[in-house]
């Protein structure tokens, strides 16, 4: 097979450029997939400059998949901070299959992850990409969304997505830049988020119904979940952790009222947004309750004992930190946002 490549830079004098794939060009012969190219010659990205004219090779190196129920797929990213060896593997990427067309939830941390989530998608099926859900305004989670937006998928959010994601587009794009190679980063703009959900939202891929939801503030301010009724398995974005110590970006107190309420979904199995790739459901959420639960605590005896910040935040929670990777990296910023939470209540 092959598939068709356009180098792309931010400016053509000093770069940063990367080889672009060009979704929808897939053939069995080069010649085949030249031909395609020149009945249907493909639009650059507004804002990126193209070095050369499109090309033909081999197709690329996919991301790796697993089904975890029949027809649902998930890609484990590596419980690590991102960096210029992982080039930000660090989250977790699923799709559904339906009888005519296939749904992915969240795309990664950088184009390549689209790119290679669209190859793997290519690998089990011929089916259109029609939606792109994303569960909520991370990086490590929407940064992949143009090669796939590019095919013709539609991309679905939070209400709250695309407000977020304008606020923090640009320090995330520099931070994550500066982590990962500016490099890694071409093509990454604005989101283009075409379908809002403000309560819940179903999706029908041809008789296979994902049921879509959106939360009150929790681990953020957008957190979306998806859930195949086909196979009982919830997508539950970075509402879950697994292994991977939980990030607070949000409420901590929102965050366990809607792990409550999530309890209750009739699902057999959850895909976190980071560690398993799937877990039973609802024990898959236990640690991480009784990880914000200990957050909670600590921060309360803090706050009661009369602890100053910098203090306190040395102390909440670590009886936790054998769970959990990362968590010295994660443990005080959350006990840095519980502690500001609690301290007004």
């Amino acid at each position: 097979m092959f598939e068709a490549l356009v180098t792309v830079c931010l400016t053509l004098s000093d770069g940063p450029c990367r080889d672009q794939l060009l979704p929808g060009y897939e053939a069995a012969t080069e010649a085949q997939c030249q031909e395609l190219l020149a009945a249907d010659p493909p639009v650059a990205a507004e804002g990126l400059m193209v070095r050369d004219a499109p090309v033909c090779r081999p197709v690329g190196i996919s991301l790796s998949f697993q089904e975890v129920a029949p027809g649902v797929f998930a890609h484990l990213g590596q419980i690590a901070e991102p960096d210029r060896t992982n080039r930000g593997d660090i989250s977790n990427i699923g799709f559904v299959i339906g009888p005519d067309s296939v749904a992915v939830i969240d795309t990664g941390s950088a184009p390549w992850m689209g790119e290679g989530t669209w190859r793997a998608i290519r690998a089990q099926t011929d089916k259109p990409v029609s939606h792109v859900i994303l569960t909520h305004m991370h990086p490590d989670h929407v940064f992949g969304t143009a090669p796939l937006a590019t095919s013709g998928a539609q991309v679905v959010g939070h209400a709250g997505l695309t407000r977020a994601l304008v606020d923090r587009m640009g320090n995330y794009v520099e931070s994550f830049g500066s982590l990962i190679g500016p490099e890694e980063l071409v093509g990454v703009g604005p989101v283009p988020v075409e379908l809002a959900v403000d309560g819940t939202h179903q999706i029908d891929l041809g008789g296979r119904v994902l049921e879509l939801r959106a939360w009150p503030t929790a681990h953020t301010g957008n957190d979306l979940t998806v859930l195949d009724h086909g196979s009982g398995t919830l997508f539950a974005g970075d509402l879950v952790f697994h292994r991977h110590t939980p990030a607070l970006d949000g409420q901590l107190l929102g965050w366990q009222a809607v792990l409550a309420e999530m309890a209750e979904i009739d699902a057999v199995r959850v895909v976190p947004g980071h560690g398993g790739p799937v877990l039973d459901w609802p024990g898959g959420a236990t640690d991480q309750r009784r990880y914000l639960e200990v957050l909670e605590r600590d921060t309360r005896a803090a706050i009661d004992a009369g602890a100053r910040l910098g203090d306190a935040v040395e102390s909440i929670a670590e009886s936790e930190a054998e769970h959990w990777d990362l968590f010295e990296a994660y443990n005080p910023r959350n006990a840095t946002v519980s502690f500001t939470e609690l301290e007004w209540e």
